[in-house]
């Protein structure tokens, strides 16, 4: 450790790298249509490998197939997203972003928070009224001490 020069400054990183870092990342729609296609897919697979076992003749096993794929979409068309972010694993990284974002927002909803609110906006507030307070309190000291000259 002794051969390595100390570094004079430190890397320059910039100054919203926190809020940057914890900003909620949007989940990629095309990954989670693909997963729900997917999840149909593997059901539709499992029904022919079944009827195949079975001997069901070619055409059957075709419109069976077809049959609960319609069916499948059809339900996760009308119930929406179906997750709410339970029962998700962990590499569902884009699922589970928007689990999140969605209660985040219904979170948001329920306490009334703007949707354009930005955080820490109330201490700006403050230290702007504080600023304007000691400014006036300048201005009132310059005045007096003017009034006491003359």
């Amino acid at each position: 450790m002794s051969a390595l020069k100390p570094r004079d400054n430190a890397a320059p990183y910039p100054k919203d790298a926190d809020e940057l870092r914890l900003r909620q990342k949007e989940p990629d729609k095309e990954i989670i249509e693909h997963e729900r296609k997917r999840a149909i897919e593997v059901k539709v697979f499992e029904l022919r490998d079944k009827l195949e076992d079975e001997g069901v003749n070619e055409d059957d096993i075709d419109d069976q197939c077809d049959a609960l794929r319609k069916k499948l979409t059809a339900e996760q068309t009308k119930n929406g997203s179906g997750n709410s972010g339970r029962g998700l694993k962990s590499h569902q990284v884009h699922e589970l972003a928007k689990a999140k974002i969605e209660e985040s927002e219904k979170l948001r909803k329920a306490l009334g928070i703007r949707k354009d609110y930005e955080e820490g906006s109330h201490w700006k507030r403050q230290e702007e009224q504080k600023e304007r307070r000691e400014k006036g309190r300048e201005e009132g000291m310059a005045k007096r001490e003017e009034r006491d000259r003359d």
